[in-house]
């Protein structure tokens, strides 16, 4: 401080880098005071997590009532409440991205020094305060936005999309929830449930091709093994 006010007296304005720790104490006090910081972070990411799952849900359940509460809602109800949750999904995604950045510093700091602490035992990982120090000064994404996908879909997202499909069938093949004015309760055959799911000018066997496509491609996704999980122990998010 004394230097900063003897550079301003004189007419100009120099900055010094701020002091260092120079005990223990002021290590450690540094040290609690980063996890906090980086808890603050990680919940903060974690609480916009919850909030794009709370919004998919929301959006499913008023998606349901409104296609299966009248004869006169269109089967493609469901199928634009399928695209909207996998939108949802992306941007769930990104958010787990960054929240996962945060929790790999907190976990690093609490598997490598905290729990040394608590429980010393021989720590093969010697070099963890380097890798933190780097992702400080150089962060980045530790997972790609397919293995966020993966996760988020595992966690919550294939029980939504499954109940969309499981509805859409269900709509489709069932003349009741047609606006036709019929009386049965089941399809009388395949070529009819196709006819029923015709989109607009896209034929029924076309959009049925491509929900089942879609739904190929979720299970591939969901199926897609993740080593990195086990980082975290059997708390996963």
């Amino acid at each position: 401080m004394d230097d900063l006010r003897d550079a301003a007296a004189g007419g100009e304005t120099r900055w010094t880098a701020p002091p260092l720790p120079a005990t223990s104490a002021e290590y450690i006090t540094v040290l609690a005071h980063y996890h906090r910081a980086e808890m603050g972070r990680m919940a903060g990411w974690r609480d916009r997590i919850d909030r794009t799952t709370n919004w998919a849900i929301t959006g499913v359940a008023a998606m349901l009532s409104l296609s299966l509460s009248t004869p006169t809602s269109h089967h493609g109800v469901l199928i634009f409440a399928m695209i909207l949750v996998q939108l949802l999904l992306l941007i769930e995604a990104r958010r787990y991205r960054f929240f996962d950045v945060y929790r790999g510093r907190v976990r690093k700091l609490e598997k490598h020094y905290f729990a040394q602490i608590l429980d010393p035992m021989p720590d093969p990982d010697t070099k963890w305060g380097h890798l933190v120090g780097e992702d400080l000064r150089r962060p980045k994404f530790m997972i790609s936005t397919r293995a966020a996908m993966s996760r988020r879909l595992r966690r919550n997202y294939i029980w939504m999309f499954l109940v969309l499909l499981l509805a859409w069938v269900l709509k489709i093949s069932t003349p009741k929830l047609q606006d036709g004015g019929a009386v049965h309760d089941v399809a009388g055959s395949l070529a009819e449930i196709v006819r029923n799911a015709t989109f607009g000018p896209l034929p029924g066997w076309l959009v049925v091709a491509g929900v089942v496509m879609f739904y190929v491609w979720l299970g591939y996704l969901a199926l897609l093994t993740d080593p990195d999980e086990k980082e975290h122990g059997e708390v996963h998010v």
